[in-house]
């Protein structure tokens, strides 16, 4: 998709002209970014498909369409002063101020004619990077996504801990929207997420839905989880379990009977579950592999492709249900024999991440180079295809 400003859109009546030569360029072009139009740059962004948009000083806007980051078109190069002065009006004078201190600051922007982002503002070589994700005004349905259909039934769960993995961008939180729209369609529930920031803005239909953002509605992903439990949740969701207080927290609170959903940066099951294992110190580790025996139910690894059949995205994912087997493993320190314990247990719903991905190929979805850089054993996966 060509990152290219049109000066005719419809979206953006009053946004000053810009070049609409042919092809993307990294030259500055034109006087359009004079006054680093925020509005002018996201729209044409979201136009054009891009999932993320980034404002670094040195380089004009720069958007990633479809995993691939393009620079768009008719913007001048940016300079610190720009970045600064974007970056102060979309923070008050206290956020500003948190911000000059910690270096780092992640929260929500709505652009009209944009839609909604969540923004990550940065220090790099002491001048403002600015990263901006596009957030869907809609949620897309757990098929739309193309996930596994085992995903679905995640959502009927009266207990317990189901975790979403994969690396930045991979879109384990349009997964978990997804799956909380479904309940919220189904189930007639209360369900209470903490998130930094609050991304998808979940409407209650069946379900009462309470979204609380961290740093503005709670003060950490710990604090927000122990005050839930005084709140009648029947299912919460924890954005992200990074650190110790917050793994400990959602393990307790699914313990006590509640559906907990939450992610981690992992690239499978087992490596979710040595991670886990790992945030506690040594002498905690078997207590901790019990009590994860007896609370977790799924984790869902996915990781996205740019689809070759056809513009978008497609996911391959690795599913663990938590069966007797894989809780004896889990109990037991076994984790290397949990992955011929998916490989057997397809008829509940269990599948290796490289055997999605070996169905993309065959599918024609994505293409073996592809597949090649994504697998987790390239080998048995090429023997397989014959390649």
């Amino acid at each position: 998709m060509d990152l290219s400003v049109n000066a005719s859109s419809p979206q953006t009546p009053s946004a000053p002209a810009a070049p609409t030569e042919a092809g993307l360029s990294t030259t500055p072009v034109g006087p359009v970014n004079k006054s680093l139009n925020l509005l002018l740059i996201l729209t044409f962004a979201v136009d054009a498909g891009a999932s993320d948009v980034h404002l670094v000083p040195g380089h004009p806007p720069l958007g990633r369409v479809h995993t691939e980051l393009q620079p768009m078109r008719g913007f001048d190069v940016m300079t610190p002063e720009d970045t600064k002065r974007v970056t102060r009006e979309m923070l008050s004078p206290e956020q500003w101020d948190t911000f000059e201190t910690n270096r780092d600051a992640d929260f929500a922007w709505t652009v009209e004619g944009a839609g909604r982002f969540r923004v990550n503002a940065h220090y790099q070589r002491d001048v403002i990077g600015l990263a901006f994700r596009a957030i869907s005004s809609s949620i897309p349905s757990i098929n739309q996504l193309h996930l596994p259909g085992s995903v679905e039934g995640l959502i009927d769960l009266p207990r317990g801990l189901v975790l979403v993995t994969g690396a930045t961008g991979s879109g384990k939180s349009t997964t978990l929207a997804a799956m909380i729209q479904s309940m919220n369609e189904k189930h007639s529930h209360h369900v209470i997420t903490l998130e930094d920031p609050v991304e998808y803005q979940l409407l209650s239909q069946r379900c009462i839905i309470e979204q609380r953002q961290v740093h503005s509605d709670v003060t950490t992903f710990g604090s927000g989880l122990r005050h839930a439990l005084r709140q009648d949740p029947d299912v919460i969701l924890v954005g992200e379990m990074r650190d110790l207080e917050t793994t400990s927290a959602a393990i307790t609170a699914a313990e006590t009977g509640h559906l907990v959903l939450s992610t981690l940066h992992t690239q499978s099951a087992v490596q979710t579950l040595q991670r886990i294992v790992d945030i506690y110190p040594g002498a905690q580790q078997n207590q901790i592999r019990s009590m994860l025996a007896s609370t977790l139910q799924a984790v869902v690894t996915q990781t996205l492709f740019r689809r070759q059949d056809q513009p978008g995205m497609v996911p391959a994912c690795e599913v663990m249900i938590c069966n007797s087997a894989v809780r004896a493993c889990i109990r037991e320190n076994r984790l290397h024999e949990i992955y011929n314990t998916i490989e057997t247990g397809k008829k509940e719903g269990m599948m290796l991440l490289d055997e999605s991905i070996m169905q993309l190929v065959l599918n024609g979805q994505i293409t073996v180079k592809q597949a090649r850089a994504k697998a987790n054993n390239w080998p048995a996966l090429a023997r397989k295809l014959g390649v």
